[in-house]
């Protein structure tokens, strides 16, 4: 009788509403850069990109968020909760770069033909959506022997670094709009501020943010870069399609198979650890999903879109926490996959992209970073925060590397054309930055997870995930640039050393257990 009468989980709640301006211009930002990078980088004709790839794109996301919408109304109606958030997901940012600059703009460059490109990517995603499918049979395993400190901590890396130093750089170089966006966005959502009529303070700063830029335009200062000239040219793009099947496109690309293999596995196996990170990050907020069901499900919806034309890969986002905290439930994440769905089929979101400005959207992304890599330490005990700030290093490692060949690129160098040794004597340790961002997702793990072991006096399981890292390193998995054998033997040898030393002091010594008290494992 009290099963019958239960009250079934509610599909949307007003805190749905943040959630929805929150995740859903993240998700649009997101759309809108690549956008640009199909349209301007690859020189990808409108036809391809409004007609092929961003009606797949779109369904692509429709599907991924109203799975996640689904899983979570299943967990909230066998709990009986009614805090439940749905996991967010969307298009792999990092992944998004890579395949175009790694993959398709090299055989785009080669070729002069974008098509080929295309195909090409859609092969890269083909590959990896089997790697996440395999690999969502051992994640279950690789989560429950990992601690949560290691998962959280290079999840942290990343918030800080690829998620929240572009946009707060942006922020700053825009400061009338982004600063002022900035300032709406933590009132509502750490201060608690509530606008008039309880309008969500995403949807208030990105209206606030358009009216500065038009105002600014009409005085002729410019912020935003909006015109009514691009306005105007956008509008050309309406129209309605829908995706087709691309199969043969796919296997057209699999005549560059080796040259996607050196990116597609170790990416796939990156996909996998990101998830597990997303998933430990939702379970910490009180949310556990089914691993196997996350990983898999990211890897059978990036095959129907790469089958329908979409050279972008599915992945569960970071910043769940984010989105709950804020009030977010579950019809969050499926009205965001409707609107995206609407967007891409009717080709408006070359209007959007001309009228709104990209920095007005911008300190959402710097909010998730902000609350993400504060959850690493407030979420783990306390005294495993040396263990995080190991885990971090990583990341910060592949984001200064980043950005001193982005500049290098830009003067038309390189720092092997500079030399490493010059760039050495002026403080820029560009092989160490290198060697320890290889990798930099897993990496942070394996490094983060030996510091927790050792705090813990655990020396053997320290030991052991020496041992992991020193193959890893072997075959080029982390502190490499792509898969082999032998990429880095100085490192392996040398995770090959502390594993025996750690394996020696934990037969030889009697390891007192740590007395530290722990407060946040009480909570």
């Amino acid at each position: 009788m009290s099963q019958a009468l239960r009250t079934r989980p509610a599909l949307w709640v007003v805190g749905d509403w943040n959630a929805l301006f929150g995740f859903g211009t993240n998700i649009l930002v997101n759309v809108l850069v690549l956008t640009g990078l199909l349209r301007f980088v690859l020189k990808m004709p409108d036809a391809l990109v409004f007609g092929r790839i961003l009606p797949a794109l779109g369904l692509m996301l429709f599907l991924s968020t109203a799975y996640y919408a689904w899983l979570a109304y299943r967990l909230a109606d066998r709990t009986g909760r009614s805090d439940v958030c749905a996991l967010p997901s969307g298009i792999s940012v990092p992944h998004m770069f890579v395949v175009t600059f790694v993959v398709m703009l090299p055989i785009k460059l080669a070729t002069n033909d974008p098509r080929q490109a295309w195909e090409a990517g859609l092969t890269w995603v083909f590959v990896q959506s089997f790697v996440l499918m395999a690999g969502g049979f051992i994640g279950p395993a690789i989560r429950r022997i990992t601690p949560r400190a290691a998962l959280l901590g290079s999840l942290a890396g990343i918030s800080l670094t690829f998620i929240a130093m572009s946009p707060a750089a942006q922020i700053f170089s825009t400061p009338v709009i982004g600063l002022v966006c900035f300032a709406i966005i933590l009132c509502s959502w750490f201060g608690g501020v509530r606008y008039f009529g309880g309008v969500p303070g995403g949807l208030v700063a990105i209206c606030v943010g358009t009216i500065i830029a038009w105002g600014s335009t009409l005085l002729g200062l410019g912020y935003g870069d909006l015109s009514l000239a691009k306005l105007g040219a956008s509008v050309s793009n309406f129209g309605f399609a829908v995706p087709v099947p691309a199969v043969t496109e796919v296997f057209g690309g699999f005549k560059y198979l080796a040259v996607i293999l050196v990116t597609a596995i170790p990416f796939g196996i990156y996909d996998l650890i990101e998830a597990l990170d997303n998933v430990e990050s939702a379970a910490a907020a009180g949310d556990s999903f089914p691993t196997t069901r996350v990983l898999t499900a990211d890897g059978v919806i990036s095959l129907i879109g790469c089958l329908l034309g979409n050279p972008f890969i599915n992945a569960v986002y970071i910043g769940h926490p984010g989105w709950k905290a804020m009030g977010g439930r579950i019809g969050y994440s499926l009205v965001t996959g409707i609107v995206i769905l609407v967007l891409t089929t009717f080709g408006i979101i070359a209007v959007l992209s001309s009228l709104i400005p990209v920095v007005a959207i911008l300190p959402i992304l710097l909010y998730i970073g902000m609350l993400i890599g504060s959850q690493a330490f407030q979420e783990t005990p306390h005294r495993h925060a040396p263990a995080i700030v190991l885990a971090l290093l990583p990341q910060i490692a592949a984001w200064g590397k980043t950005q001193i060949d982005n500049a290098l690129g830009a003067a038309g160098t390189s720092a092997s054309a500079v030399g490493f040794d010059k760039l050495a004597q002026v403080g820029v340790l560009y092989r160490g930055l290198d060697i320890l961002g290889g990798g930099a997702v897993l990496g942070g793990i394996v490094l983060g997870a030996i510091g927790v072991f050792i705090i813990e006096r655990q020396l053997a399981r320290a030991a052991a995930f020496a041992l992991a890292g020193a193959v890893f390193t072997f075959f080029g998995l982390i502190h490499g640039e792509a898969i082999g054998i032998a990429r880095s033997p100085e490192v392996a040898f040398a995770y090959l050393a502390v594993a025996a030393v750690l394996f020696f002091n934990a037969r030889s010594t009697v390891a007192v257990p740590t007395i530290v008290p722990d407060t946040a494992a009480a909570e």
